[in-house]
């Protein structure tokens, strides 16, 4: 009797465990298609775009250049907030804890990949585990100027000079860790050379100084230093790139100039926070893709010494990863700390 009961309740737990089991896959049915057709849908409402700097800089603009042609061509609304502060981490930490539904992205540029090492341990986001690469927007190389009145005039002197005269040199930059200051750092360190680094609170002060002569270079993008060099208050030296620079195919690459073979640059990338859907990130990767690679956009950038990029959210990710490796070899060797 005993063992009836016990095959009866057998059966019936079968038939509960069952009927709980389709009942689940009903329940679940509706969140699975309401998920899909909100991808397939996506955007149905403006999308949020975090720039961790003020309105107005390189960052600022080839963000809103590359943003306003995908409106025109799709019709998508884009919100831009400029969030700065904190060397980009307060812009960063607001995209890096916002709901990953493909409506919140930031922009970032190289001092996100310096700050890994910079503020290794203090940082409230992981600069690659809490994020979504989406695509390099594109590669501004660093140019070198000098004074006028300089005792040099391409790299080669330069580095001649400041192996004759150590600690005689003196170079300004944007701020410590800043793509300026870690790119002579680089040509520091490969050239064995000493030189006196001045930190100011952006580009317009150092290159105050630049002009008057309190330093003798500085590094800067040549959207910022090529009106200065025209107008000849100051004197090109070369760029850091290993080709010349469309819109600026006059001045020398570093190698050119006399110098070893290194690159330095800044750079704009797209992020979104992790866990966005790949649906989502492979639809916006690609169109802002072919933004970037529209003759308005290309034409635009050229004006800016800006090389077009647009490329996939793999090749964006593992372009991070390998800035963050490069630059934390020159932090550490360099020893230098953020402020």
């Amino acid at each position: 009797m005993k063992t009836k009961n016990l095959n009866i309740f057998g059966i019936y737990s079968k038939k509960i465990i069952l009927v709980g089991l389709l009942l689940g896959l009903i329940h679940t049915l509706p969140f699975a298609q309401s998920n899909s057709a909100t991808n397939s849908s996506w955007p149905n409402k403006p999308i949020r775009w975090i720039i961790p700097y003020t309105p107005g800089g390189i960052t600022d603009s080839a963000t809103r250049m590359v943003l306003q042609k995908v409106q025109n061509d799709l019709g998508w609304n884009f919100i831009i907030e400029n969030k700065p502060g904190a060397n980009s981490i307060l812009g960063a930490d607001i995209a890096a804890k916002s709901v990953p539904d493909g409506y919140t992205f930031l922009t970032v540029i190289g001092a996100h990949a310096a700050n890994a090492t910079l503020y290794a341990g203090r940082l409230p986001y992981d600069p690659v585990k809490s994020f979504t690469p989406i695509s390099l927007v594109g590669i501004t190389p660093l140019l070198m100027t000098a004074n006028v009145n300089a005792p040099f005039k391409n790299v080669k002197e330069m580095i001649a000079f400041a192996k004759s005269n150590p600690n005689k040199v003196s170079y300004g930059s944007s701020g410590i860790g800043s793509a300026s200051h870690l790119t002579f750092e680089l040509l520091k360190q490969v050239s064995s050379i000493d030189a006196i680094h001045a930190p100011y609170k952006g580009t317009a002060p150092a290159l105050a100084d630049l002009i008057g002569g309190n330093i003798q270079i500085m590094t800067d993008t040549p959207s910022a230093l090529m009106p200065f060099v025209k107008s000849g208050k100051i004197k090109p030296i070369a760029v850091f790139s290993p080709k010349r620079v469309k819109g600026i195919e006059e001045i020398p690459t570093i190698q050119e100039s006399g110098g070893p073979a290194i690159e330095g640059s800044t750079w704009v990338l797209f992020l979104g926070p992790t866990g966005v859907p790949k649906e989502i990130v492979n639809k916006l990767s690609g169109e802002i893709a072919k933004a970037i690679r529209s003759t308005e956009i290309t034409q635009k950038f050229e004006e800016l010494a800006i090389e077009p990029i647009g490329n996939t959210p793999t090749e964006a990710g593992r372009f991070l990863d390998e800035e963050i490796l490069k630059w934390s070899k020159v932090i550490t060797n360099a020893g230098v700390k953020a402020e």
